[in-house]
């Protein structure tokens, strides 16, 4: 009996020792599989390192897997990111040492370009060509410019400046990382310099102030002036157009007038011709009338008309004419009635 139970005691110890085992290796596989997968989140690639070499393998988003404790891996983002470069200092021409607070540096990188920027700058490779470019260039900037160039008249164009810079330098030395924007935020100065910068931009205030008022003030007098010209022409316009009517009115009227005249003219000269031609053909008829047959006519219808007639030898010559007719069926000298009232005065 005692043999039975001493056996079944090793047995069960065995037992419990391989059940121990088990776990251990089950235990052991599920951590080694807990490092061995892991995970590339969207928008980012991963790279791999071995004993501090790095593979040529560059994983995409998703689950992967990767022999650990030997092996490590790092997320490199390939969407735009903005890296913030904070209290910079900058010391300009003058010595006098300022700060930027924040320098914003909104970049992206290619994916294509992933493994050859790991490889030539670290995982941290904003590090070396952004964080510490950003630096370098400012404090080029800011040395050969004074404090007021670059606190007031140099400020807008910083960014730009920056931009081109690290853009320069990041297409020779790092083709595929691209920057997109860069924003620099108002930098610190020392408090006393501050203070009279304040003074001096409310003085520029105060003058901005006066400048526009008084710009004010020229565009009101201008634009009376204008609405006073505009009113003047207006005036002369319509003068000229008053006056111009008056003198078509007095046009019209000496046109009238002319062809009135005209008209006149040409009835007076239609009646003068007319006047002129029954003149002249009565004087023609007249020609053709008064012959000496046409005469001797007249003066014997003249002697007929006569209420006395003298006959006899003797009469007195002044009652006898040059043109008497010794006719003899008359029975004598017969004379021409010439003025009746004094012939019969004399009887």
């Amino acid at each position: 009996m005692l043999l039975i139970h001493l056996v079944l005691f090793f047995t069960g110890k065995r037992m419990i020792d391989q059940s121990v085992i088990g776990i251990g290796i089950l235990i052991f596989l599920a951590v080694i599989f807990n490092f061995s997968l892991h995970r590339i989140d969207e928008g980012h690639v991963g790279v791999y390192f071995r004993g501090g070499a790095l593979l040529p393998h560059v994983s995409n988003p998703g689950f992967h897997m990767m022999i650990p404790v030997l092996t490590y891996f790092r997320s490199v983002q390939i969407t735009l990111q903005t890296d913030e470069v904070k209290n910079v200092p900058c010391g300009t021409s003058g010595g006098v040492m300022i700060y930027f607070d924040r320098i914003e540096v909104v970049n992206i990188l290619d994916g294509g370009a992933v493994y050859n920027m790991v490889r030539n700058f670290t995982a941290d490779y904003d590090r070396t060509l952004i964080f510490n470019k950003v630096h370098h260039e400012l404090n080029q900037f800011c040395s050969v410019h004074t404090l007021h160039e670059v606190y007031i008249d140099l400020f807008d164009q910083i960014d730009e400046n920056l931009k081109t810079a690290l853009q320069r330098d990041l297409n020779e030395l790092a083709p595929g990382l691209h920057i997109q924007a860069v924003r620099v935020t108002k930098p610190k100065i020392p408090e006393t310099i501050r203070k009279n910068y304040e003074l001096m931009e409310g003085e520029k205030t105060k003058l901005l102030i006066s400048t526009q008022h008084q710009k004010v003030v020229e565009k009101d007098a201008e634009t009376d002036r204008k609405k006073a010209v505009i009113n003047a022409e207006k005036e002369a316009l319509v003068a000229k157009i008053q006056f111009e009517q008056k003198i078509m009115e007095k046009e019209s009227l000496q046109r009238i007038a002319a062809i009135e005249d005209e008209m006149h003219l040409a009835r007076e000269k239609s009646k003068s011709d007319a006047e002129f031609y029954q003149t002249k053909k009565q004087a023609e008829a007249n020609n053709l009338l008064l012959s000496k047959e046409f005469l001797e006519l007249k003066k014997y219808q003249s002697l007929a008309q006569n209420s006395k007639v003298y006959y006899g030898q003797d009469i007195p010559k002044m009652f006898s004419l040059g043109g008497c007719s010794n006719d003899p069926s008359l029975g004598g000298h017969i004379s021409e009635r010439i003025h009746t009232n004094s012939v019969d005065s004399k009887t």
